[in-house]
Formats: C-alpha cells, structure tokens, sequence
C-alpha cells in the first residue's frame, strides 16, 4: 500500500521530491521540499502492530532553551496524533504512531500532510527562540 501511495504522489504531488524504502528496515523516506524549511523528511517504520512515523525537526536549540522546549510542549496539546520529542543529540523531532489496522492512502496522506504542516508552521518561531542570536539583524 506505501508502495503504491509513493508512486502516485510522485507523479501527481510537485512537493514530493523523492520517496525511498529499505526493505531490511521496513522503513520508507518521503521527501518534501519546503518554504520554511528548505526540506522535510518524514520516516515511515513498520513495526509488529503500528506504523511509526517521524521526521528532524531542528537542531537542539543553542540559546532560550528553556524557552524553546516550552514553546514545543505547549504545541503537543495542539498536535493531531504528533508530538514533538527530544532525539538523538537532542535534536527536536515530531513523531507519532498509528496501529496498522487503521493505515490507508488517506490516513498515509494525513501523516505526511500533518508533519508537512506543522514543520512549516513551526521551524521558524522555534529557531528565533532556540538561535535568537543568528535571527537579530
């Protein structure tokens, strides 16, 4: 089913840029190019029972940390099925999962749409908290 949507996106969305799968991993990458953000990767991971879904969202914030994460937990309780988690490095990320049994091209076009949205409508307020220095000027 993944296989299928990727091929029609591809040939019917101009935001796709590319989607790839690693069979070993049960994973695919959607790539998105974006205004905000000049990229948007969203990892889909089939697991036992869910599909977990994630993308990089920013660089662990190097000022206003404090305030950064705050701005971040405060968008979770407005997230539909994502939230915004700490990662490796303690990058930010959005993440979310889904049981199987519910997965189909719309739901598919709902996750990718929903991170899409949300890394637009946030990257850039959370960078001038977390970088307020590189955004003065």
């Amino acid at each position: 089913m993944i296989h299928r949507w990727a091929e029609r996106e591809l040939r019917d969305n101009p935001v796709l840029v590319a989607v790839d799968h690693d069979p070993a991993e049960c994973r695919w990458y959607v790539r998105m190019k974006g205004e905000e953000k000049s990229f948007t990767t969203v990892w889909l991971t089939l697991r036992q029972r869910t599909l977990h879904y994630e993308t990089y969202f920013m660089p662990a914030p190097e000022e206003n940390i404090e305030a950064c994460y705050e701005f971040l937990l405060r968008l979770n309780q407005k997230l539909f099925a994502m939230r915004f988690a700490i990662g490796l490095e303690d990058a930010l990320y959005l993440v979310g999962q889904m049981p199987l049994s519910a997965l189909d091209d719309d739901e598919l076009d709902r996750i990718i749409g929903s991170t899409y949205a949300y890394a637009e409508q946030y990257f850039r307020p959370a960078m001038r908290i977390g970088y307020a220095t590189q955004f003065k000027g």
